[in-house]
């Protein structure tokens, strides 16, 4: 694998504290990167590091104690194969690259999507590997498979997409193709079905790309999943349909956020809409639960980012929005050019957006808009970035960046 170093100073010692980003969105899943630093401004300062990724693919970095972990595909003339990568955040070896799956042909895909989309979940020592309908692993933390599952079986529309979220000794996803949409966990502990349960709306367009959320602990978690027509809450120990509220719309992708008693999220095409919904309901709950809806500058791809009392969101048209998370009253509404798949973060008071031609807008966190910082990467990127170490990295097309700032060690 190939290494590149560009440094904007002589690195003389550098001084980490230990920090993780174990899933997508990070900590908690929200898109917030408590008590972290990354750099807001790219001209002079930064150190930045570049290395070459093996393969291709859109999973979103994540690290754990020093090391990267992704997803790629390798096309090879008769199919593909399905791989982890393991990099060190330091200098860029190459830790390990292991084959999970070989998969005869190659699948179809949307244009912005790849087959090593799902980005991967790090628990307790193990690294869980989702392909969507190709397959579902988990690995040790040195590459080797403790289990795997490849007998989910649905026909996808534009190829894989959603996460899947880890509650209770369960891995649970969407499995919403073309045709009989529904929910399944899987034991994450020996990889075997353990239940799964159809969308309760026979949507048009079944189809969708939704990543999971949990909300509570225990035996009064739910796992909140929008998909076709329909945000469901389930039961994460039984599937079972705690409430639902319907809408129009399909090939859902963004993942919800959650606070101020509410649940927020996009309904996906044709047009989207942006809904809260108040928690704490049972059944049906469209009539008596939806807070507020708006459709000016609604997602369809991006996750939204909730801090404090303003909710922030961008289009994919790149078009961004600070919305009262309570109302749905638009305060600032402006452009950041290009189109936007990847979702936003939070780090210390700023809002980090990368739209699809690479390059990186950080805007202060505010009901006023003000833009800090710029980067231009240079290669198509639609992969949501990552913090840890006081680091930002990004996912472009062909490599792996780690921006961070210089400080010296106290001796």
């Amino acid at each position: 694998m190939k290494r590149i170093f560009l440094f904007s100073f002589p690195v003389l010692a550098l001084a980490l504290h230990a920090a993780d980003w174990p899933e997508f969105r990070g900590p908690g899943a929200q898109g917030h990167a408590v008590g972290e630093k990354p750099p807001a401004q790219f001209e002079n300062g930064p150190i930045i590091l570049k290395w070459e990724v093996p393969g291709t693919g859109w999973s979103s970095p994540v690290i754990l104690n020093g090391r990267v972990y992704l997803t790629t595909v390798i096309k090879q003339d008769n199919g593909i194969l399905l791989n982890g990568v393991c990099l060190e955040t330091t200098g860029g070896k190459l830790i390990w690259h292991r084959n999970i799956f070989n998969i005869p042909g190659v699948p179809r895909m949307h244009r912005k999507n790849s087959q090593a989309s799902p980005t991967p979940i790090i628990r307790d020592g193990r690294i869980y590997i989702h392909f969507g309908h190709l397959g579902t692993a988990c690995l040790d933390l040195g590459g080797k498979a403790i289990w795997k599952n490849q007998t989910l079986k649905y026909p996808p529309v534009h190829g894989n997409g959603g996460t899947p979220v880890l509650v209770n000794g369960k891995l649970i996803f969407s499995c919403d193709g073309s045709r009989d949409p529904f929910v399944v966990a899987l034991s994450a502990k020996t990889g075997k079905e353990i239940w799964r349960v159809k969308r309760s709306v026979d949507a048009k367009k079944k189809f969708s790309f939704c990543t999971p959320l949990v909300l509570g602990k225990g035996a009064g978690a739910q796992v909140l999943l929008p998909g076709s027509d329909m945000i469901g809450a389930y039961h994460p120990d039984t599937g079972k349909e705690i409430w639902r509220v319907t809408y129009k719309g399909y090939s859902v992708v963004p993942r919800p956020v959650t606070g101020h008693g509410m649940v927020f999220f996009s309904t996906g095409f044709d047009r989207a809409t942006a809904m809260a919904v108040k928690l704490g309901g049972k059944g049906d709950v469209t009539k008596s639960h939806v807070a507020w809806t708006l459709t000016k500058g609604a997602p369809h791809t991006p996750s939204m980012l909730l801090v404090g009392d303003e909710l922030y969101m961008v289009s994919d048209g790149g078009i961004a929005s600070c919305v009262e998370a309570k109302t749905g009253k638009v305060i600032w509404s402006e452009r950041l050019g290009g189109g936007h798949s990847a979702s936003p973060i939070y780090a210390d008071g700023r809002l980090y957006f990368i739209n699809e031609r690479g390059v990186l807008t950080v805007i202060k966190a505010g009901r006023k808009f003000k833009v800090l910082g710029k980067k231009d990467f240079g290669e198509r990127a639609l992969a949501s970035p990552a913090v840890a170490n006081d680091s930002l990295y990004i996912r472009t097309e062909k490599h792996l960046w780690r921006i961070f700032q210089r400080q010296l060690t106290q001796r």
